[in-house]
């Protein structure tokens, strides 16, 4: 009799502590979409800090203009060279980028823990104009709400490119399950040029 009541009791104990741990540490994947947004659909808003430690969020982007948001794979065990080429292009046309007034915005996803030191590493020696910002996404969260986690070894995020009208509808949506395909700087201008 002893034995099953504390039996009952350890049962019991354990069912509150599994319970607390839930209150207390939420799953990481709540608020994760199951896929990324798409043309013609809203843009969610978000708040991520800048390298500068400025908090950013899109709604106040777009009150400027659109917004090209890149989305990179962060640092996968190396600085990725496609994202570092990509980096480059966008930046060698950033003067047409502000003719059409817009802002330029890359997401560096990564675990929290260096995440700062690695984006710091990925500009060193690049400077860029105020209409294009480094905004990290620590622990995912932005890359988890927006569907853009690469849940895979040695992946983080599928490198995507949007462009975000100033009334946060996505104008075009590029999504890569690869690490090239992605959208050109060149095209991008196009399609600004367009709208």
């Amino acid at each position: 009799m002893t034995h099953d009541f504390l039996a009952g009791a350890n049962s019991r104990f354990i069912c509150v502590v599994l319970l607390c741990c839930a209150v207390i540490a939420p799953p990481t994947w709540i608020g994760a979409a199951e896929k990324p947004p798409a043309v013609g659909d809203m843009a969610a808003d978000f708040e991520l800090n800048s390298l500068g430690d400025e908090k950013v969020t899109l709604a106040k982007l777009v009150e400027a203009g659109p917004v090209v948001l890149v989305v990179l794979r962060g640092y996968p065990g190396y600085q990725c060279p496609l994202c570092t080429k990509q980096f480059g292009e966008f930046l060698n046309l950033a003067e047409e980028f502000k003719k059409h007034h817009a802002s330029v915005v890359f997401v560096y996803p990564g675990p929290s823990e260096k995440l700062q030191q690695r984006a710091e590493e990925f500009v060193k020696g690049k400077d860029y104009p105020d209409n294009f910002q480094i905004l990290l996404d620590p622990d995912y969260r932005f890359t988890n709400a927006y569907g853009l986690r690469w849940n895979a070894n040695a992946e983080t995020a599928y490198p995507s490119t949007f462009v975000i009208d100033s009334k946060q509808k996505i104008l075009f949506e590029l999504v890569s399950k690869t690490h090239g395909g992605r959208a050109k700087a060149d095209a991008v201008l196009q399609l600004l040029a367009a709208h």
